[in-house]
């Protein structure tokens, strides 16, 4: 709540400029280059504004060697910018109309470039006013004149707030932006916002574009690690691949139905950190995200959290190792499987293709909303699930199982401590973080939970590794696990077998199974049949 007084003191003696800002936080631009189309102002104190981008910038690379200006159309490799092209402003036919045609400046329309932290200089704070527009009591000690946005310009800093101004002329309904570009020589975080301060320019739409660029590419600042940390992840998922595949060819006679969904996830793993390293390569040379690569990175996504998932649930159940199948139970399961990537596909989507701004708040909220709530059914149904497993593995005192999903439970239990941690810290950086000033730490958000799953599946790979005696961990018929509490009735050999004597049978069985792989270590086990031969 100390937060939100503050706010509420900034807006009486500082102007509105801040909420401007926080009502666009969350739907920034999905691309560099901000297109407008026919977009129309918003009254806000008594201005009328239109937002037009926000993104972090780093500050131009000093290079003598780049022989052109930044204001020319096309600034070199190395410079920082935001550029503005085709900007047209048209006005109501009703507005032109009551202008005088023989007037050269009939309406005006500013672009105000800022930085969050020169945020105070908008708007008539230091004048004791509540006004964004300068009025004529407000120009009377010449400060600000009539007409125009209040900007307060600091001698130690002429790259603050920067005003370009646009005129309409006579009656004509259209006004037309010159090209130009601003470069970018201090890092931080950028606003842009088209304003006008004439009522009777009410219902004046914008369209055109603006592009913005970092040194090293049109990445937005916040992004721009995320490449360099997709591509360490590919490398990391190919390692991991290497290492499970010359596993796979090695034990390829003792692989189990398991060992290929582990394969999967990996396969999936690989091609999405893959995709998304290009996706941003491509998004980083052109300005805008390609559609194609796009679509099929998200894809690539949403199909591998959903095995991800599964993987999951399933190893907790049991399945390969305690149970031979999920039985009655695999129409739920494929069904949650279902509708998680359903609602994941659709998040990523959102998030990731075109413009968000073309998104309201609680447009996103609707479609992360179902997510969560299908994240916390899988964690709920995996840990009651393990807590099942471990409770038939102790009853049966299979030992190797045991201490194999104990190890399992364990790990899990960390990443869930440690994803509650992160969701804490995220909730922490983003309350003290409104305005997005500290924009070049925001990458390791999403990073985390990329390389948690990492880690997790690194886990499974090692718990579950194809060995020369998968019976050790791996489902026996012989064992003949019994599910009664999920409702499937298992015949091994065609006979059904009572409750008791079943618990009796599995206990017998399972020791001669153990008994046989102990002889079969210390190398008795081809004496052992050759016995039962004759």
């Amino acid at each position: 709540m100390g937060h939100r007084e503050s706010v509420r003191f900034d807006l009486c003696s500082k102007g509105y400029i801040i909420i401007l800002m926080l009502m666009h936080l969350i739907i920034l631009a999905a691309a560099s280059i901000h297109e407008y189309q026919d977009d129309s102002f918003i009254r806000r104190s008594n201005s009328f504004f239109f937002h037009g981008g926000s993104e972090g910038l780093y500050a131009s690379k000093l290079d003598s060697d780049n022989g052109k200006s930044a204001s020319e159309d096309k600034p070199l490799i190395g410079k920082s910018f935001i550029r503005f092209e085709s900007i047209i402003f048209r006005r109501t036919k009703e507005s032109a109309e009551k202008k005088n045609e023989m007037q050269q400046r009939t309406g005006l329309v500013e672009a105000i470039v800022l930085e969050v932290r020169d945020r105070e200089k908008i708007g008539g704070s230091y004048l004791n006013s509540e006004a964004i527009c300068c009025t004529a009591e407000l120009s009377k000690d010449g400060s600000c004149k009539v007409g125009e946005v209040i900007i307060q310009q600091n001698p130690d800093n002429p790259d603050g707030p920067k005003r370009m101004q646009t005129f309409f002329e006579g009656k004509n309904e259209e006004a037309n932006m010159d090209i130009q570009t601003i470069e970018i020589n201090s890092t931080g975080m950028y606003y842009l916002y088209f304003m006008f301060c004439d009522p009777e320019l009410v219902g004046t739409l914008i369209s055109g574009r603006t592009v913005w660029r970092n040194p090293d590419g049109y990445l937005p600042g916040k992004m721009a690690p995320l490449m360099t940390f997709f591509g360490l992840m590919s490398l990391a998922y190919l390692v991991l691949g290497l290492f499970w595949f010359l596993r796979f060819l090695q034990y390829w006679k003792d692989i189990i139905q398991l060992h290929y969904h582990i394969s999967a996830v990996i396969g999936l793993g690989m091609c999405e950190m893959a995709l998304w390293y290009f996706e941003y390569a491509n998004f980083n040379s052109t300005g805008t995200r390609p559609m194609g690569i796009t679509i099929w990175a998200v894809t690539f996504s949403a199909v591998k959290k959903t095995v991800s998932r599964l993987l999951l649930l399933v190893v907790s159940m049991g399945y390969g190792v305690v149970r031979p199948t999920l039985g009655g139970i695999t129409s739920k399961v494929l069904l949650l499987g279902v509708t998680y990537f359903v609602a994941s596909e659709a998040l990523e989507l959102v998030e990731h293709l075109g413009n968000i701004n073309d998104f309201s708040g609680k447009a996103r909220l609707f479609l992360v909303l179902p997510v969560a709530l299908l994240d916390a059914c899988f964690i709920l149904w995996i840990f009651s699930s393990l807590s099942k497993t471990l409770e038939k593995l102790q009853i049966r005192r299979s030992m190797a199982k045991l201490e194999l999903y104990r190890r399992f439970t364990n790990s899990l239990a960390v990443s869930v401590l440690l994803s509650v941690a992160w969701i804490g810290y995220e909730l922490y950086f983003n309350a003290t973080d409104p305005l997005s000033e500290l924009w070049r730490r925001a990458w390791v958000i999403p990073a985390f939970w990329t390389l948690l799953a990492y880690l997790l599946l690194v886990v499974i790979c090692v718990l579950w590794a194809p060995s020369h005696n998968p019976t050790g961990y791996a489902y026996s018929e012989e064992t003949g696990d019994d599910f009664e509490e999920e409702g499937i009735s298992l015949t091994g050999s065609g006979v059904k077998v009572a409750g008791g004597d079943l618990a009796t049978k599995l206990e017998r069985k399972e020791r001669k199974a153990s008994s046989a792989a102990e002889h079969h270590v210390f190398g008795l086990g081809e004496d052992l049949e050759e016995d039962k031969r004759e």
